[in-house]
């Protein structure tokens, strides 16, 4: 069984695609275990609770310095035996000690095509605006996996959705998160759970079976 922790910052959307994949069976021998929030009112620790799963809020700002934040979520996520950390519209920066601990069992999803739109300050609505003001005509989403700076890991899947027009930064939100977000995260926990992502550098290859 692979214990999962998912870590949330807001609405947890992509938290409940994971459920829903859980619920329907398409996530054999997954459960999530626990769900941390960096913020008490995001509503995806409501989720949690409509689960019965295990919720904790842990912001960063209780703590004097990133490592002792790394070591609270660190310890954290030990007492429920984690083997794989999602990070589901998780704001909060994760430091090296963290990425160290878990490495290669953290995993981000991201609302664009990495590299664009992406890094720092490029979160939630925002890298859907700057799509629509560059322009592109494809955008979509990536999970990777999770290192010290802001959506640098190796990318595991990437899905692309197309821009329409007269799309607001919204509608593309919403369009990003059905099309790709909702489907590609929960893909990436299976192929996790079934040993089939082999990272090599910056290189992630997807066994076939």
């Amino acid at each position: 069984m692979l214990n999962i922790g998912v870590m949330v910052s807001g609405g947890g959307t992509n938290l409940q695609a994971i459920l829903d994949n859980i619920a329907d069976g398409r996530l054999p021998g997954c459960r999530v275990v626990t769900v941390v929030s960096s913020r008490p009112c995001a509503f995806a620790l409501e989720r949690a609770r409509a689960y019965n799963i295990p919720a904790a809020v842990i912001p960063r700002k209780s703590f004097d310095s990133q490592e002792a934040y790394d070591d609270a979520l660190i310890a954290h996520m030990k007492s429920h035996n984690v083997g794989l950390v999602v990070l589901a519209g998780f704001l909060s920066l994760l430091g090296e000690k963290f990425c160290r601990e878990f490495k290669n069992s953290v995993i981000n999803v991201h609302p664009s095509l990495i590299p664009a739109f992406c890094g720092k300050g490029y979160y939630g609505i925002i890298p859907h605006q700057k799509a629509l003001e560059y322009g592109v005509k494809i955008t979509g989403a990536t999970v990777h996996f999770v290192e010290p700076d802001y959506d640098s890991g190796p990318i595991i899947i990437q899905k692309a959705v197309e821009v329409m027009p007269g799309d607001t930064p919204e509608t593309l939100q919403r369009r990003v998160m059905e099309q790709a977000e909702w489907i590609i995260l929960p893909e990436a926990i299976r192929l996790f759970s079934e040993g089939r992502l082999k990272v090599s550098g910056r290189q992630v290859e997807i066994i076939q079976r």
